[in-house]
């Protein structure tokens, strides 16, 4: 679900936040994606077919255009997010919902995949989601990949949607800094005030500085509707904002908000929530690395576990030979030509400094070009 209605919000009050680009934008950059997003969305749009087929055009067309995926799997979900993820199943029709964090063979299946495309592959504590803004926070890779909003409140600097090869296709990018900076609230502040005490038995005044954290942007998307708890009913998203900026905290909002009109749910768990944003587990990855796809082992695999075609294996991955080799070569002749349009403009500049530099002598000749003659 991600974060309710997050993105009309941002559309709406916060467009500078919002970039449309390209998918070549990203040649050369490290993109996480949440896996389980990128198998459910093939799972919905072509549920005949396996969702390991889906993964393995999709992780081809990244590495054609030179962006290097990372693939992180979900782990253990926090207990907050049971109610979803049993509705979810319920929608999707399955028996229950993978609470352990266990892989499934489908997920054993895919980190296979991955592999033999030779693409590296995170396992999260928790949800994948969380772990990938982690990843951008720590300069491990340039952006999260994810249809999902959960990626900001978790911190991720740079979210992106529908990053994809369809011709004509934007490619959304969310900055988180100027999100914040337009919507007029923080992400995660720490400020500290200071007072006084007083020991009268030793005359001893000691000073005391008390931490208040700040942490309104995660409070919004709470505000706004999240995975891990519910919601005030009726609270929209442009009256959720103007009482955070207002009152800056959910324990301020709940004092001011016309409970009869706003009912606060009964036990409601926004802590948990807010914590689960904040302090998400985290893992230390292995250095990250790229190799060149398995060819022969990618055509047994996939032929034996999808019933794919051999013939459809192999055709996809010539046009990836090919696509990959065009790309790079029209990358070059575009540098190469930007390297010798900025050589002439610096010959330009040089030869007018040369021809600047000789004005003086130029000025000392007569108006014809002759040198006046001796008196």
């Amino acid at each position: 679900m991600g974060i309710t209605k997050l993105a009309d919000l941002i559309r709406s009050d916060a467009r500078d936040a919002v970039s449309y680009k390209d998918i070549s934008d990203y040649t050369g950059k490290a993109i996480a994606l949440d896996t389980s997003i990128v198998m459910n969305q093939f799972r919905a749009a072509t549920p005949s077919l396996s969702p390991l087929i889906g993964v393995f055009f999709r992780a081809l067309t990244f590495l054609e255009h030179d962006i290097k995926p990372v693939f992180v799997f979900d782990g253990r979900p926090p207990g907050e997010k049971r109610a979803v993820l049993e509705k979810r199943a319920e929608s999707a029709g399955w028996r229950s919902p993978n609470r352990t964090g266990t892989a499934s063979s489908s997920t054993r299946d895919c980190l296979q995949l991955l592999k033999l495309i030779g693409v590296p592959v995170i396992q999260a504590p928790g949800d994948a989601e969380a772990l990938c803004a982690w990843l951008v926070k720590e300069g491990t890779v340039d952006a999260v990949a994810s249809e999902d909003m959960d990626t900001l409140p978790f911190g991720a600097s740079i979210l992106i949607r529908q990053l994809n090869s369809k011709k004509d296709g934007e490619v959304i990018e969310y900055s988180l800094s100027k999100l914040l900076e337009r919507l007029q609230i923080n992400h995660q502040e720490v400020r500290f005030t200071s007072g006084s005490l007083k020991m009268t038995a030793k005359r001893v005044t000691c000073f005391l500085f008390l931490a208040i954290f700040s942490h309104q942007f995660v409070d919004l998307c709470i505000l706004l509707g999240c995975d891990y708890c519910e919601k005030i009913c009726g609270l929209g998203p442009k009256r959720a904002l103007t009482l955070i900026q207002k009152h800056r905290t959910i324990e301020n909002v709940i004092l001011h908000v016309n409970r009869k009109t706003h009912p606060v749910p009964l036990f409601w768990k926004y802590k948990e929530a807010r914590k689960i944003f904040l302090d998400a587990p985290r893992t230390e990855p292995a250095e990250l690395t790229w190799t060149e796809p398995d060819e022969e082992a990618l055509v047994e695999f996939l032929c034996r576990t999808t019933h794919i075609s051999e013939g459809r294996v192999r055709q996809r991955l010539t046009k990836f030979h090919q696509a990959r080799e065009s790309k790079r070569e029209e990358r070059a002749k575009q540098q190469s030509s930007e390297q010798c349009r900025q050589t002439r403009m610096e010959d330009f500049f040089r030869i007018t400094r040369k021809r600047s530099g000789t004005t003086e002598a130029a000025d000392s000749l007569g108006s014809k070009g002759k040198r006046p003659k001796p008196k």
